[in-house]
């Protein structure tokens, strides 16, 4: 590098055009100003200057010359490395660039008005924990300039004593007690020696209650009477009386349920798919990630669900994550122009994101690192939720939840860490180090505002999804051999590798030795403890035999997974870090002073007794009013601003998603997931929350979350409640004596009910910190949450089509049933309460757990018997927005008939626990005998009608609304966050469908024979199909599956085999090219993947010669399809195919989506000319861009292959039935002579009718889009 320059390029404009609209209203109402924005990428490059083909590399990064200075320019920090850079350079290193060093990304903005930078405020552009800002381009040197690594600190506490000890746990953030204090003093004084910080730092992070859980461990005394049982001891005693199926509790990253025998999709050593008969179990963790989000929401949220994924990931030997969840609690969102009657005056500190921030940012925080990770978020919910301030004082979320969890799967034989030995390899898997996260574990354990608001912002983490899927991959190829090479993995989290390794020492009863220079590093500037207790993310540590270091290395090679080996197993039980660097030792302690017996933590608490209640009254309110008032609250408003944004069809295996029926109504109870491609069995996930009825009755509170858990799993038939596993989170703003005893009572209601009800709680989750408190103008204020417990329950299915959702049916004479365990129509915490302002005195509650029980399994056992054609549980707004949400389905009115009931207002919006069932009939007679012979409520409330929704009493008509409008009431939240999120236009769109008397839903036009399938005769030799992806892909899974079944032998095969030339293309008939995140799309989608290929003129040979041998076919699905219209030089007959761009709504879209199919050559589409059907689609970069005149051409040649349509089957421009904006609808396209096909959607998601979250009753196992396969397997045996 002795003759280096730097190269200044400008790429694209930074933003969309909606995108930039927003950053200039912001940054004008911030500077007060009313002035233009224009932003570009600029790229600094560092090369060698006799070699550097400047044509190339401008041609790689689609860049032109440097020719304008911007106003000022925001990059990574001084002295880091971005994710952005790490995978740029990735591309640039495989297209085969040496010769360049780095390659960095700045964002150039030009401000339209006469002041400088240093005048304005530009906190809005940038994070900066990750970036700097730069006044002109002379600055970008300092980019690869790093400063000196930051010393070792040593405390003084021998000189100076206990103090300085003190005066170090305030400066770092360490919330240690005094306890704490007096233990390290100890401990040190008797070494004779000095603390370093990054012990302190260590000690701090692993003894925090984040890591300790100190509350659910302490000692209780209630009313001066010694409690006999911790927390954690009532929450282990459901497992104790009801162990049934968990193989794994409380000692891993995840809880193991035991699952079931099945034809897992296997990869072979020959990298050849597989069916094979294997025992797969279940994994199942639920996070929190709340001080995060409360400071910076959109990573908050993204390391929230990327660090729930290694959860998962790391159990045992290694597991594999399969779906995930998410749910969010803020306080009151007070949207702008929206406001409502509840929603006082905001009152927060500034430190923290607004409620709307926070939903406006988080939830694509988190949507996007699942997406690009490739795990579908299936299953979530949203609580708004604050009380007027009373003394200063009030309840809400300033701090929010911000939940993440999910099930996997793992191999029976890799269900357990091994006992591992000294000289074990200590490796760290992943990404590099970086200054981000430190002291999150600390940070999580206090109330916000009791910290310093830089070391706040400091604990925050950043996210990179698309390395913790290439560390993925290393897992799952490990896992699949017969004797993983893994044989010890633990997560990096809360406080980075100085938990994580010692962690491994302790669960193995050994020491480690680390090298501190080994550890990968980003920063060069970092002092050893930032090095060592930094929290950056999609990291694992590992033990594996030193035998096996070959094979590992191998694997991590061929998936460009970074790794290190940073250390090795120990026979001493210490902790030992050796810095080369300084020759001395940051850490240097036994693991029985990290993980030592501190004191035991004491609660002491007094009970209050509860004031006596008395008759709630409802009768007052207008019900028109309330009924509008409950729809508007954003609890019961529909969901969909957070669900299309997530990706819920990666990986092939979700059977339910949040979306019912033909108009995709978010209002599922549930999510499925199957156990394999070939099997109908599956779990069941489901989530239940009551957190408002704690402030009344913390008992109640926690009895109803499991309850409503309990009936979101109902409509689909379980093995049984015994088989019922609970994930339980508790939130709680202890160290007041209010919220203490709430976290007690809640802890023994629902231990108590869960083990009269046979169910488990084998894995939780606390979170104790859930307060804010902050000044201003000498005024103290204070936000507390409510207990907050959520219950998410899993269980197996042995056959997912036996079930019911709310989709009402209307092709049979029906009447639409109330099931209620009493009819007490309590009030307190309810939806209704909140909008109307009123406080009511009883709650909700489960008096009697063996009704509860009868309830339930009267409905399990109607299910099975398939009496029930449509069902919907009880729960936020009552039993009105059941009846109504059920409507939604079907855009169908009822007419409720409530003669005889005398408070219509309690019996309507009470959240008492029950279902609303929709039967035939000539059912009805008998269902209610059998529900009244049992002691439980039932009652014949309402019909299906055309348009309205009626109530009736007494055959007055007490409420009349079009249910079209009662619908845009429901969807009024959804639309305002949709508009000020993405662009408002596209919201409008939406929420148009309404209107639109043509738009009758997803319908399906074919004519598949499903006995094709059966007929496809499987040899020993068999046509082969390279199923290759690039690192970031994610999709290989689902489409290697399709083949498979299809006849093929598929093969996994990666770019990486093709580069090294141990794969060729010409030794195979078929090429499938998948979806997800190349390069995690740094480049545009399939950008850099393209490039990959056309600068290596091996590869590039090897491809063209592919695409023109013409007994070959290539079908490019997604990110794949995106990389493939890049490679049009090369392929014959595709010179008119579009390149792919942002989507309109700059939003990533997933949705169910109504698509027909054209006449072409498309030998992929064979005989499915004129077929319309629903399919998947998930993206953020579809949208078709048509140069010149190649869109006339391409219609002109009959190469258009796949169209959006509306419901007359006409193409069609308007979202979201067009989701990505492409003109005409266009979505699919084939080369001339049909031999390479090209498509946005995605059919390998969905060749079974299972995988489809609505589907006609018609369609047999497999879906149409199966026939894409079996045409693949034609076409190959005619060739």
């Amino acid at each position: 590098m002795s003759k280096t320059k730097s190269f200044i390029f400008k790429g694209k404009q930074s933003f969309s055009s909606s995108k930039l609209e927003q950053i200039k209203h912001e940054f004008n109402k911030l500077n007060h100003l009313d002035t233009e924005i224009y932003s570009n990428e600029i790229y600094l490059i560092l090369a060698d200057t006799d070699s550097i083909n400047l044509d190339g590399i401008k041609d790689v990064l689609s860049a032109t010359e440097h020719d304008e200075e911007f106003s000022f320019y925001i990059g990574p920090r001084i002295g880091t490395i971005s994710p952005w850079s790490s995978k740029t350079e990735d591309i640039v290193r495989n297209v085969g660039f040496d010769n360049i060093y780095r390659v960095e990304r700045l964002f150039g903005f030009k401000i339209d008005c006469n002041l400088d930078y240093p005048n304005l405020d530009t906190s809005m552009f940038y994070d900066r924990m990750t970036q700097s800002i730069y006044s002109d381009s002379k600055d970008f040197q300092n980019l690869f300039i790093s400063d000196e690594a930051r010393p070792l600190n040593y405390i003084d506490l021998i000189n100076k004593g206990k103090e300085e000890l003190e005066i170090a746990n305030n400066s770092f953030g360490f919330a240690m007690s005094d306890d704490e204090i007096d233990y390290l003093y100890n401990f040190f004084s008797k070494q004779n020696r000095n603390p370093t910080d990054a012990e302190l730092m260590m000690f701090a992070q692993a003894n925090s209650e984040h890591c300790r859980h100190k509350i659910f461990n302490a000692k209780w005394n209630v009313d001066n009477s010694q409690k006999n049982n911790t927390l954690f001891d009532l929450i282990k005693e459901t497992s104790k009386a009801s162990p049934d199926g968990i193989i794994s509790a409380y000692k891993d990253d995840a809880a193991i349920i035991e699952g079931a025998t099945v034809e897992r999709l296997h990869l072979n050593k020959s990298n050849k798919y597989e069916f094979v008969e294997d025992d797969l179990n279940s994994t199942i963790k639920v996070e929190t990630h709340n001080h995060p989000t409360a400071i910076s929401p959109y990573p908050g949220a993204s390391t929230g669900s990327g660090g729930e994924i290694r959860d998962e990931g790391a159990t045992g030997r290694g597991a594999k994550p399969k779906v995930g969840l998410v749910g969010f609690n803020v306080s009151n969102l007070r949207i702008p122009n929206l406001l409502r009657s509840w929603e006082k005056d905001e009152k927060k500190p500034s430190r923290i994101a607004s409620p709307l921030q926070i939903m406006t940012e988080a939830p694509i925080g988190a949507a996007a690192f699942n997406n690009e990770f490739g795990r579908p978020a299936t299953l979530g919910y949203f609580r708004s939720f604050e009380t007027d301030f009373s003394d200063n004082k009030a309840y809400g979320y300033h701090k929010p939840i911000m939940l993440a969890g999910g099930i996997g799967e793992v191999r029976d034989k890799n269900n357990f860490k091994l006992q591992i030995d000294k000289d074990y390899l200590v490796i760290v898997l992943g990404g590099p180090a970086m200054l981000i996260g430190l002291g999150g574990g600390a940070a999580s354990s206090v109330s916000s505002g009791e910290s310093d608001e830089d070391l706040d912002f400091a604990s925050v983490q950043r996210d990179n999804a698309e390395m913790e899927r290439r560390c993925q991959e290393v897992i799952n190829k490990c896992s699949a051999q017969e004797n993983s090479y893994i044989e010890f993995i633990h997560d990096v989290g809360a406080g980075g590798l100085s938990n994580a390794i010692p962690e491994l020492a302790k669960d193995s009863e050994l020491g480690v030795y680390i090298e501190l220079s080994k550890i990968p590093n980003s920063d060069k500037s970092m002092s050893p403890m930032e090095i060592w207790s930094n929290e950056s993310q999609e990291r694992y540590v590992l033990a594996i035999h030193k035998d096996n270091k070959e094979a590992f290395e191998e694997i991590c090679r061929r998936e460009r997974c970074e790794y290190a080996i940073v250390g090795i197993t120990t026979i001493e039980k210490s902790v030992k870090v050796y810095d080369e660097l300084n020759n001395n030792y940051p850490v240097d302690v036994p693991l029985s002073m990290l993980f030592g017996d501190l004191p035991i933590t004491e609660m002491e608490v007094t009970c209050k007794k509860n004031d006596e209640t008395t008759e709630d009254n409802s009768e007052d309110f207008d019900l028109k009013s309330s009924i509008i008032k409950t729809l508007q609250h954003p609890t019961v408003a529909s969901k969909s601003f957070l669900i299309t944004i997530g990706d819920r069809s990666v990986g092939g295996m979700v059977a339910r998603d949040q979306f019912i029926g033909p108009y995709q109504v978010p209002v599922s109870d549930n999510s499925i997931c199957l156990r394999s491609f070939t099997s109908t069995s599956g779990e069941v996930l489901s989530i239940g929350e009551k957190p408002t009825l704690a402030i009344t009755n913390p008992k109640a509170s926690m009895r109803m979350a499991l309850a409503e858990a309990l009936t979101n799993m109902a409509g689909v038939v379980i093995k049984g409640l015994h088989n019922v596993q609970v994930s339980a989170n508790w939130m709680a703003a202890s160290g007041e004596n209010k919220e203490d005893i709430a976290l007690r009572e809640g802890v023994e209601a629902l231990s108590k009910m869960s083990i009269n009800l046979k169910v488990s709680i084998p894995v939780g989750k606390d979170s104790l910190s859930m307060k804010t408190k902050w000044s201003d103008a000498n005024t103290e204020f204070q936000v507390t949450s409510p207990l907050s417990g959520v219950v998410t329950a899993m269980a197996p299915v042995n056959d997912v089509t036996i079930s019911a959702t709310p989709e009402l049916s209307l092709d049979i004479d029906s009447s639409i049933l109330l099931i209620k365990l009493n009819d007490k129509n309590r009030l307190a915490g309810s939806i209704f309460s909140e909008v109307t302002q009123t406080k009511y005195n009883n709650t909700p509650d489960i008096d009697d757990i063996d009704d509860f029980k009868s309830m339930f399994l009267s409905i399990q056992n109607m299910i099975s018997n398939k009496n029930i054609l449509a069902i919907h549980d009880i729960s936020d707004g009552g039993l009105i927005t059941s009846l109504l949400e059920m409507c939604f389905t079907k855009r169908v009115g009822m007419r409720v008939d409530l003669s005889g009931i005398d408070d219509i207002n309690k019996y309507l919006f009470s959240e008492e626990s029950g279902f609303v069932i929709q039967v035939g009939k000539g059912d009805v007679k008998s269902i209610k005998d059998s529900i009244a012979a049992k002691g439980l409520i039932i009652r014949e409330i309402a019909c299906i009608q055309e348009e309205n929704f009626e109530i009736i009493k007494d055959k007055e008509e007490l409420f009349a609304e079009p249910i079209i409008q009662l619908e845009k009431v429901w969807r009024e939240t959804s639309h305002a966050i949709q508009s000020l999120r993405d662009n408002k236009e596209i919201a409008d769109s939406e929420l148009s469908l309404l209107d639109d008397n043509n738009f009758t839903g997803l319908m399906s036009n074919v004519s598949f024979n499903e006995s094709q399938i059966k007929n496809i005769n499987i040899k020993s030799t068999n046509p082969k199909v390279a199923i290759l992806r690039e690192q970031g892909v994610n999709g290989q899974n689902e489409m290697a599956a399709a083949f498979s079944i299809a006849g093929f032998d598929a093969i996994d095969v990666h770019m990486q085999d093709l580069l090294d030339k141990k794969v060729y293309l010409k030794d195979y008939q078929g090429l499938a090219v998948c979806g997800g995140f190349s390069y995690g799309d740094v480049l545009g989608a399939g950008g850099g993947w393209s490039k990959t290929i056309l600068y290596n003129n091996n590869v590039k040979d090897q491809f063209e010669d592919f695409f023109n041998n013409r007994s070959t076919f290539t079908l490019g699905v997604c990110n794949g399809c995106q990389m493939l219209s890049n490679l049009k030089s090369i392929i014959p007959g595709a010179n008119n195919w579009p390149s792919f761009e942002r989507n309109f709504s700059d939003q990533f879209e997933a949705r169910l989506v109504q698509v027909k199919i054209n006449k072409t050559n498309s030998i992929l589409l064979n005989d499915m000319d004129g077929w319309s059907l629903p399919v998947a689609s998930a993206h953020g970069e579809g949208r078709a861009y048509f140069a010149g005149n190649s869109l006339e051409e391409l219609k002109n040649q009959n190469q258009i292959a796949i169209n959006f349509v509306d419901s007359c089957q006409n193409n069609t421009q308007k979202y979201p039935l067009n989701p990505n904006g492409s003109p005409d609808g266009i979505t699919g396209v084939t080369a001339a002579d049909g031999r390479i096909t090209i498509m946005m959607p995605h059919p390998e998601r969905v060749f079974r009718k299972l995988q489809m979250s609505w589907h006609p009753k018609d369609w047999n196992e497999f879906s149409p889009w199966m026939q894409i396969f079996v045409n693949a397997k034609n076409f190959s045996e005619e060739s």
